[in-house]
């Protein structure tokens, strides 16, 4: 689940999905197994992704211009003012011909496509990075800033301000909002375990707090949701850490606290295992680990393509488990969309790493993360949009807030003019104007807002709760997969228990 998919092999993986995989079994029959030793095979009762379900919103093939342009010309002799327009006309016909999508065109940039199963963003002063730093593992891989921090208020798309010099910028937040904003984060700054300051609401919300301290519904959406990345069941204590670890991020390489992979989220693993490869770590390619060879609850070895590699320690994904190894199916889950989209959520001069926080009222929010060509995830002229959120009903349903919110998600076959974003959606209003509403961040009007080229939506277990320790042999370790945080904490955290 922490890969990333070129948009072809995307497609094989999903068709492997959609068959299925064997439960496990035990075998002692193998003339690699000794008589007092049992193979379980590799495989368990639930899949990796399910619920799968993958839509186009443009047509197979573009509709020709040829004709209609060829029988332009063919038409009787025209004044020189008449020729001009036409060829005026010509011009633009082309141009907008350009601008258009089907899945042909789509599919023959398949390979400028990095998909992520599971995307993620690094904390500046994280766990992760500070990993990568220490193991000179950072020489292999490259990131960029998310330079922008959105949230969802008032049925429009906000700038969330992060650093002092954006809450003072900011045209959203008041003069005593932003003093009030800047006393509160002050304070979660300096917070100490000796501290009074939060004495009382150990086992209150941090919404509960929030509103203790006199704040507006403006700045408590704002700390809710974007900066303590929470909702308003959150406990308190749990919201102040998560401020502390965004704010104590920032400014380290620049003025969002978070990082991105160039090429994607994919890129990380690779980069471990080239670290790896360096020490003299071996790998088998191509290979899947077919079965595990058990006595007296100790692996002994695993079974891979008709050979035995005896081990010391088995590391096992807990997608491949065997079921006796875990005991029960993993209630919970995420909800995951996949969106390639022409143009991006919020339109700016410049491209922009997006990371945004869409509240949904009683529920977890929806984590959405936009990226650009300039990240190598998706090719030019396209952006790349991922959403999660906590599995309810299934990825549809769980998502349908904010698709509905950001994007037009219609079937679109090239005939129906929509706004050029080179122009107008770009414009900065200014100040004074009348019809200047914020037109960088209002997408009310369905013209503005992004067209859905193709979506792909899947659930998948969280198993990040999930107690791996307790039917498996002594020397088996689990991993779970990716949990509902935005960021690696909890998989770096696991990944010390285990080495």
């Amino acid at each position: 689940m922490w890969a990333s998919f070129t948009f072809e092999a995307l497609q094989k993986w999903l068709d492997e999905c959609r068959n299925g995989k064997t439960e496990g079994s035990v075998k002692t029959s193998s003339p690699l197994v000794q008589d007092s030793e049992k193979s379980v095979t590799i495989g368990n009762q639930f899949s990796t992704v399910f619920n799968i379900e993958e839509k186009w919103f443009i047509p197979e093939k573009l509709p020709s211009v040829g004709n209609l342009l060829s029988a332009k010309n063919t038409q009787t002799e025209d004044s020189p003012k008449e020729s001009k327009d036409k060829q005026n006309e010509t011009e633009a016909t082309l141009k907008y011909n350009d601008k258009l999508w089907c899945q042909a065109k789509l599919k023959s940039l398949g390979r400028k496509f990095n998909l992520d199963l599971a995307p993620k963003l690094l904390f500046s002063r994280g766990t992760l990075v500070e990993l990568l730093i220490s193991s000179n593992i950072s020489r292999y891989a490259e990131f960029r800033c998310v330079n922008r921090i959105l949230t969802w208020q008032s049925d429009k798309l906000e700038t969330v301000p992060c650093s002092r010099a954006d809450v003072f910028a900011t045209k959203n937040v008041g003069l005593i909002e932003k003093r009030q904003l800047m006393q509160l984060l002050t304070l979660c700054v300096e917070y100490k375990p000796e501290n009074d300051e939060f004495k009382g609401f150990e086992d209150k919300t941090l919404k509960q707090y929030l509103e203790s301290k006199g704040l507006t519904e403006n700045l408590m959406h704002y700390v809710l949701y974007a900066i303590a990345m929470s909702n308003d069941t959150t406990p308190c204590m749990v919201g102040v850490e998560r401020t502390q670890r965004f704010l104590s991020s920032l400014g380290r390489y620049g003025n969002t606290p978070f990082l991105w992979p160039m090429y994607g989220t994919g890129e990380l693993p690779q980069c471990f295992c080239r670290l790896c490869a360096v020490f003299g770590g071996v790998y088998h390619l191509k290979r899947a680990a077919d079965s595990v060879i058990v006595e007296n609850n100790e692996c002994k070895a695993i079974l891979s393509d008709g050979s035995r590699l005896d081990c010391d320690h088995l590391v096992l994904g807990v997608a491949d488990a065997p079921p006796e190894f875990l005991g029960s199916v993993p209630k919970s889950g995420l909800s995951r969309g996949i969106f390639i989209i022409d143009r991006s959520i919020s339109t700016t001069d410049k491209e922009s790493l997006t990371l945004l926080q869409f509240p949904i009222k009683g529920k977890e929010p929806i984590t959405v993360i936009e990226a650009g060509p300039s990240t190598h995830v998706c090719p030019s002229g396209l952006y790349l949009l991922h959403m999660t959120t906590k599995q309810i009903d299934n990825a549809i349903n769980d998502l349908k807030p904010a698709v509905e919110a950001l994007l037009h998600s219609e079937y679109a076959d090239g005939t129906t003019s929509r706004i050029d974003t080179d122009t107008q959606a770009t414009q900065t209003p200014k100040e004074g104007d009348s019809s200047a509403t914020k037109t960088e961040f209002v997408i009310q009007n369905e013209a503005l807002k992004p067209q859905v080229l193709y979506a792909l939506y899947f659930n998948c277990p969280e198993t990040s709760e999930y107690d791996l320790s307790q039917n498996v042999p002594s020397n088996v370790h689990l991993c779970s997969g990716p949990d509902l945080e935005v960021d690696y904490e909890f998989a770096v955290k696991q990944a010390k228990s285990i080495f």
